[in-house]
């Protein structure tokens, strides 16, 4: 059996993470009579006896070159190398072309409440209404789609109509050893940490406008942690401009490696007021770490964090209610509450199942 693997979009981040994760199931697998091959943009991957590996770099140029890509060649790689089975990492399937295809849907934009005006950002515009009907149209036509979350396959059928068992869900797989848990201490009950990137909806605004509220009622006994560099992008510069003009307890701290981000979670509490997320990563991972977590109060930090007894929840477009937490956590208001540590890292292993098992199947 001949299996292509798309995606040429992988270049950081969390869509390079699951690439790598299924290369690595690949790799593993016992059966070699399966050839696989990876078609890629600017990724990186071995070959091996069985992986054959195809990069197209000029596919990021332009969105122009992004769509020649995937309705002229993409279909030519499908036909030339004879293949059984396509399995599309991208968000859509790759079209003119009647080969079965497993869909692994990893963008939320499209399903999410809030919708971007094309005036406030036009790229998350573009998504939601235009690239978002592309997404929908690939879900109908797909034999499986793939999801992190039950309320990303919830969302699915009610775009969609689809039944809900051409949907499987597969949570992402935590491969780093969680060797330490979260204890309280004056330390770690006054650090607060954010682990991401520089977008918009990621609403690092509301922790910052939160702690200008604690500043007006004289609360500076704490700092904030954000992984933000600086110049990164504007959006990024106007954050740093507003929290240096106020004088506010935050430090960017640029981009940290895995184990970083891992130690941050055993001596600090997790804000996490992002509303846009397919699965929320950080969730989870501070989850198996017993922290004490400040979760916008969406469906997606709603489902992973579901009867986790040290986790709580407001309006990400309220910032008084973050405010309200923030300020009770400070005052010993809100406890730590201890949790049995390996029983959180057993139940994230309980719900995983495999992305190869269901491509191959």
């Amino acid at each position: 059996m001949n299996i292509m693997v798309f995606n040429v979009p992988a270049e950081s981040m969390g869509a390079l993470s699951v690439l790598k994760e299924f290369y690595s199931d690949v790799l593993k697998h016992e059966d070699k009579n399966i050839n696989w091959i990876f078609v890629l943009g600017k990724a990186s991957l071995k070959k091996d006896s069985n992986i054959k590996v195809l990069k197209f770099p000029w596919v990021k140029k332009s969105w122009f070159h992004r769509l020649y890509f995937d309705y002229f060649v993409a279909p030519r790689l499908i036909t030339k190398n004879e293949i059984d089975k396509v399995f599309s990492l991208q968000n859509i399937i790759i079209p003119n072309t009647k080969i079965d295809q497993i869909l692994y849907l990893h963008q939320s934009l499209p399903f999410v409440e809030y919708k971007f005006s094309f005036r406030e950002n036009k790229r998350f515009w573009i998504y939601q209404n235009i690239i978002g009907w592309k997404i929908k149209k690939s879900i109908k036509k797909a034999r499986n789609t793939i999801v992190q979350t039950k309320w990303m396959r919830d969302a699915c059928i009610k775009a969609t109509g689809v039944s809900a068992e051409n949907l499987s869900i597969i949570s992402p797989k935590i491969y780093d050893e969680v060797s330490k848990c979260y204890e309280a201490d004056d330390h770690t009950l006054s650090t607060f940490f954010y682990p991401a990137s520089g977008f918009s909806y990621k609403n690092h605004i509301a922790i910052i406008n939160s702690c200008k509220q604690l500043k007006e009622k004289g609360i500076n006994n704490y700092k904030v942690v954000f992984t933000l560099n600086r110049k990164q992008n504007k959006h990024t510069e106007m954050l740093f401009g507003e929290i240096k003009k106020h004088n506010l307890p935050i430090e960017f701290v640029g981009e940290l490696s895995r184990k970083q981000v891992f130690d941050f979670y055993t001596k600090s509490i997790l804000l996490f007021p992002s509303y846009i997320e397919t699965y929320g990563l950080p969730l989870l991972e501070a989850k198996m770490h017993c922290s004490l977590i400040v979760a916008s109060n969406c469906p997606f930090s709603r489902e992973i964090l579901e009867n986790y007894q040290n986790s709580y929840f407001f309006d990400p477009f309220n910032c008084n209610e973050l405010a309200f937490l923030m300020e009770s956590i400070l005052n010993e208001k809100i406890k730590h509450k201890k949790v049995e540590f390996n029983s959180v890292a057993q139940v994230n292993e309980k719900k995983l199942l495999s992305l190869l098992d269901v491509v191959i199947g």
